[in-house]
């Protein structure tokens, strides 16, 4: 899963340059087995759609309660959203371990998935990305193994109340020329989408997998907004997001820790700066890393301790700059590796410890999409006035 093996800063452009060189409750239950049509939640029989890759199961269990309209002058709710690039289950444990640190903690989280993940490498030349060789890819393709382990955490997650967005699928970054994603235009972002969603929709045609559940969910219906690959492309994405009736697009870089505005019509619910060290970077692991350690996944393990609370540290202060402050919902984005020994799982571990432990009131770790069905919610006005709020402006009741 070796996502930026072959690349430099995630979202590296003008913007998010800039920023690497200067300064709750979801009320989830249990779902151990992760199968389709058990409890907790209630899910109905399943129905298969197509192929029986997917099936419709009902209404999503473990949700939050309906979003809540704030009066004008009332202090909203602290969001925090953890989002996950990628999302493959390789046996390295990282999925099912934020599996079970979400359900000790009530949060719901976001997992972008890459649609080569559910793909055989045998299967590859299935695979057109534009302006691309036919079956290339930036990132590897999975073994069958990690297939279906990582169908069986895709899931279980749905079953406790995760979102599943997308990551797209070869997560081209560094193509010469055109190949870039930065490049594409809205139709081959829409071409690249609907490969997406096909193999999503199609692995066990795919696959030939019969020992092997479908994923419980309408992927038509579940995918509301994605991660583009270095958050790369947004421009030329958004109108397609638009068409296909998206609510959000995560993949804007370099955005500061107020509250988010539509762009587009969709959503735009970027990566942040937060306080790291002497200057500001993206929320993001592979961002830190970067810092610490450069193109290096594996520096001198004596590093470890140190950069570790560093991590730590800036989580901790961009959730209380915002907590204490404005309000805006804070976005983390992560992948599920070791990079430097882990150190970055343990930190946002630690992040979530903190956040959800019970001294902060108010506090909700929720997935993009129950962010913006609270956003969808509310009172243009009432989210007028909180845009007005910038980087660490107080929120004032008034009275």
């Amino acid at each position: 899963m070796r996502e930026f093996s072959r690349r430099g800063v995630l979202g590296l452009g003008a913007g998010a340059a800039a920023a690497l060189s200067v300064a709750g409750c979801s009320f989830l239950g249990s779902s151990e087995s992760g199968k389709v049509g058990t409890k907790p939640g209630g899910t109905a029989k399943a129905k298969p759609i197509g192929d029986g890759s997917t099936a419709y199961t009902g209404k999503q269990p473990n949700q939050q309660p309906a979003p809540e309209k704030l009066e004008p002058g009332q202090k909203p709710p602290q969001f925090v959203v953890f989002s996950w690039d990628g999302a493959g289950d390789v046996d390295n444990g990282l999925f099912p371990r934020f599996r079970k640190i979400a359900k000790d903690h009530n949060a719901s989280m976001t997992f972008f998935l890459s649609g080569l993940y559910l793909l055989p490498e045998s299967k590859r030349r299935m695979y057109r990305p534009p302006n691309n060789p036919v079956g290339a890819s930036a990132i590897e393709f999975l073994t069958d193994d990690h297939i279906k382990s990582t169908l069986k955490s895709l899931r279980a997650a749905w079953l406790e109340g995760h979102e599943i967005g997308t990551h797209f699928n070869g997560h081209f970054c560094e193509s010469s020329g055109k190949g870039s994603v930065e490049f594409w235009t809205p139709a081959q972002w829409d071409d690249e989408i609907e490969q997406a969603m096909s193999f999503v929709t199609k692995w066990k045609t795919n696959t030939g997998f019969t020992d092997v559940e479908p994923l419980p969910f309408d992927y038509s219906k579940e995918l509301v907004g994605g991660r583009t690959p270095c958050l790369l492309g947004q421009e030329n994405l958004l109108p397609t997001a638009r068409k296909r009736g998206w609510r959000y697009d995560a993949s804007s870089k370099g955005g500061l820790q107020i509250w988010p505005a539509r762009k587009q019509g969709v959503w735009d619910l970027p990566l942040q700066q937060v306080p790291f060290r002497s200057f500001e970077t993206l929320s993001m692991d592979y961002n830190f890393m970067f810092n610490q350690s450069k193109n290096s996944t594996k520096a001198p393990p004596a590093n470890y301790p140190g950069w570790r609370k560093q991590v730590t540290d800036a989580y901790i202060a961009g959730f209380k700059r915002a907590y204490e402050t404005n309000r805006a919902p804070f976005f983390i984005g992560n992948h599920f590796e070791q990079w430097n020994g882990g150190i970055y799982m343990d930190a946002v571990e630690e992040a979530i410890k903190h956040i959800a432990g019970g001294q902060h009131k108010d506090v909700r770790l929720v997935s993009f999409r129950q962010l913006c069905d609270w956003l969808d919610a509310q009172d243009p006005k009432v989210l007028a006035d909180l845009r007005r709020l910038g980087v660490g402006q107080k929120f004032t009741t008034r009275r």
